[in-house]
């Protein structure tokens, strides 16, 4: 039986603590009125950028002989000081949007390997069973708090899905189009659905893989399987719908058809990748003796691999849009060159160039401080990934990585260690009666 340490349970609440505090300050710093924001941006960009902006459009607008071309220059300028002032007071949120769905991202991918795992009845992972349990149980706080979110954008808390505001509606024939789906109503119907439907499979899974233990038959172990296969197809389809719901319709204006796939890309080797490392953790600390490694080999396999597939679906996405060149959609990436070059490429090379050159290599795939290594980069970059596919959209160009961002990563990051590595010591760490045990103790690669 996994005992938690102190050290790891104390540094998981400092962890909380500090990004608390941290995100505390974003929220209460945030600016409250069009004259704040815009004293906001001169101050960090300097006199010329913002709310000089609006004083030059105001003063051209003056210097017009006819009337009609000064009250036009005046609404513009109320329109893009309200638009300024929606980004400031977004950042916070987007910080805390961002780190939340990332690391539920995390346990959500752990569940679907898990499922594909019990589905395929594969021999060589039955060992890493309890890790996968451990970090699935995340999805429970983890999907709360992301509804919480959702609900109070619903509530009008916060600008981070435009399509909820009744007066950009009122005024964009586009959304008056999808308001059939892109309503609060349903919107958060459909939230529902999702994370029932995800929680629900991971606790009666849990049930039966730890009532297969004391078992003297297998009826458990077959439950398990059906309801993974199954639970498979319903995964398949709400993961994309959600990564519509959740992170495009942050940018109603844009779709593309290889976002479900491109989203479910990101959280599949993110999952799979803190499984190698909460693995590795635990071997460490004498836990899973029998794991060896030939089962990391296959976990940095999978991080390879899958890096590559995300690598795949980020160039087609990419090289369609680009070679279209239709303005609806080439915006989309047109606000992301302009303004987050440094996380946009450096994503890329994270994401992609440093996982091949890394993993590529199968001596290193057995070198449990490589793959920590690697992994601690894959995970980061992924969290990039998040942040190039929310912030654009919710706070423009007024980005930088701050306290918000900061506390955001502590906040969830101490949360996540502290739930997971709870739920790891309710059972034993390896399973007893699974059919497959002792070819995962025994497995060689």
């Amino acid at each position: 039986m996994y005992t938690f340490s102190n050290r790891l349970r104390i540094g998981s609440f400092i962890a909380m603590a500090v990004g608390l505090l941290f995100l505390g300050i974003g929220f209460v710093s945030a600016p409250s009125t069009v004259e704040e924001a815009k004293a906001m941006v001169a101050s960090a960009h300097g006199d010329g950028h913002g709310g000089g902006h609006a004083e030059e459009a105001t003063a051209h607008g003056e210097e017009q002989d006819h009337g009609a071309v000064a009250a036009h220059g005046e609404e513009h300028d109320t329109s893009h000081d309200t638009h300024l002032l929606h980004q400031l007071q977004n950042r916070p949120w987007s910080a805390l949007y961002v780190a939340a769905f990332f690391f539920f991202m995390i346990a959500l991918g752990v569940l679907a390997f898990n499922a594909i795992q019990r589905a395929a009845q594969a021999g060589w992972s039955p060992i890493l069973f309890r890790v996968m349990e451990g970090i699935t149980a995340y999805l429970v706080p983890g999907g709360i708090i992301v509804f919480v979110i959702l609900l109070l954008s619903a509530l009008h808390m916060n600008h981070l899905f435009v399509w909820m505001d009744p007066e950009t509606v009122a005024h964009d024939k586009l959304l008056q189009g999808k308001a059939g789906y892109l309503n609060p109503t349903f919107f958060l119907i459909r939230a529902a659905i999702f994370l029932g439907g995800w929680i629900f499979y991971r606790q009666y899974s849990r049930k039966l893989s730890l009532a297969q233990d004391e078992s003297d038959d297998d009826s458990n172990f077959i439950k398990n399987f059906r309801w993974s296969a199954g639970f498979l197809v319903f995964y398949l389809v709400t993961e994309s719908m959600m990564s519509w719901d959740w992170i495009m319709s942050l940018d109603p204006h844009w779709f593309s058809t290889l976002f479900g796939w491109y989203v479910f890309a990101s959280m599949f080797v993110s999952g799979i990748t803190v499984i190698a490392l909460v693995t590795i953790y635990l071997k460490s600390r004498g836990y899973l003796e029998n794991v060896n490694n030939s089962h990391i080999h296959d976990l940095a396999k999978f991080m390879f691999g899958i890096s590559i597939f995300w690598t795949y679906l980020w160039f087609a996405q990419f090289m369609l849009i680009w070679y279209a060149d239709i303005p609806e959609e080439v915006t989309y990436y047109v606000a992301r060159f302009q303004d987050y070059k440094l996380p946009f490429f450096g994503m890329l090379v994270m994401n992609f160039v440093f996982p091949l050159l890394v993993l590529m290599n199968s001596d290193y795939k057995r070198v449990n401080w490589f793959v920590v290594m690697a992994g601690i980069v894959v995970l980061l970059g992924h969290y990039l990934d998040i942040f190039n596919m929310v912030m654009p959209a919710t706070v423009g160009d007024q980005w930088y990585i701050g306290l918000p961002e900061i506390g955001g990563l502590l906040f969830f990051g101490g949360l996540f260690v502290f739930w997971v590595f709870t739920a790891l010591t309710k059972a034993p760490l390896q399973p007893k009666r699974n059919p497959f045990i002792e070819e995962s103790k025994h497995f060689h690669y």
